[in-house]
């Protein structure tokens, strides 16, 4: 299995382009302290050939640009397979709204998060120009003869412009565990906790990347850039996560969807070799793994 992060930032990319926060000044000034990312996306593969996307970001454009695997190979062409939607955050499936040209494509949402993109959303009309478009399928099937995913439930939320309009539900966000051939990849870049579910999950994978968005719950208060802690926002700090996930049996552990605010983005930060020396790595745009 061939993985490759087309971005790992959190929603709002790094550095963010209304902040002027320690870490977005460095980067702003190129500084070999900090490297900028854009909005979180993966890239799956079984052969090379056929790749499928973990979340479409709004960059998702310049993100197969900037990968020659996901290239057309003649006049209308794309590698791209399908795409795996965590939930309905803009940062996670505004991308689809990108892909629009004339392409069919297949997206793996659940019930929930499929809902919460094609309803009443008048841009939607946009991937309906022609039958078969858009095909919408659940996470009950293969993605290929050698690829298969699961589904888990990760405590969440339903994304900020739906919030209060239905109950939540389980489907609002989930993580996946995606096996070839007896190796697994465990994704879970955005969940509140660690429920015994995700926990199985972990420990039977590979790979784990997990939510690395805050390190601390109270991030962008104490910054005075917001007044919700992480938890509020369905995130659990790093700082937490390194204690809960301590013992987690993924021989590679990589933190994604980091938000421009984290400390451990710079590479001088205490929180930067706090993480490193736990053992976890942090994903950067143009990483690449294979299981």
């Amino acid at each position: 299995m061939r993985i490759r992060v087309l971005g790992a930032a959190a929603g709002g990319g790094f550095p963010q382009w209304n902040c002027g926060c320690a870490n977005c000044r460095k980067a702003r000034e190129r500084s070999p302290d900090v490297t900028p990312c854009t909005q979180e996306s993966v890239a799956v593969s079984s052969d090379g050939e056929r790749w499928y996307l973990l979340n479409a970001s709004p960059e998702i454009r310049s993100q197969i640009e900037s990968f020659a695997p996901l290239h057309p190979r003649s006049a209308r062409h794309s590698p791209i397979a399908g795409i795996l939607l965590t939930n309905g955050d803009l940062d996670h499936c505004l991308g689809l709204l990108s892909l629009r040209e004339s392409h069919p494509l297949t997206v793996y949402a659940t019930d929930e998060v499929r809902r919460g993109f094609s309803d009443a959303n008048a841009m939607y009309r946009t991937l309906e120009r022609f039958p078969g478009q858009l095909t919408w399928k659940r996470f009950d099937a293969r993605l290929n003869e050698r690829l298969s995913v699961q589904a888990v439930p990760a405590p969440g939320k339903a994304p900020l412009h739906l919030e209060g309009r239905a109950p939540a539900a389980p489907g609002d966000n989930v993580g996946f565990v995606i096996e070839e051939r007896g190796r697994r990849l465990a994704y879970f870049s955005g969940a509140a906790a660690v429920t015994p579910g995700m926990r199985a999950a972990i420990d039977s994978a590979d790979c784990l990347f997990f939510d690395g968005t805050f390190w601390s719950s109270d991030e962008l208060i104490a910054l005075g850039l917001g007044a919700r802690r992480a938890e509020d926002m369905a995130h659990l700090p790093v700082s937490e996560s390194l204690k809960i996930l301590s013992g987690a049996k993924p021989r590679r552990r990589i933190y994604i969807h980091v938000n421009n605010t984290n400390p451990m983005l710079d590479r001088t930060s205490r929180e930067r070799r706090q993480v490193e020396a736990a053992g976890w790595e942090i994903a950067h745009d143009g990483m690449e793994l294979e299981l």
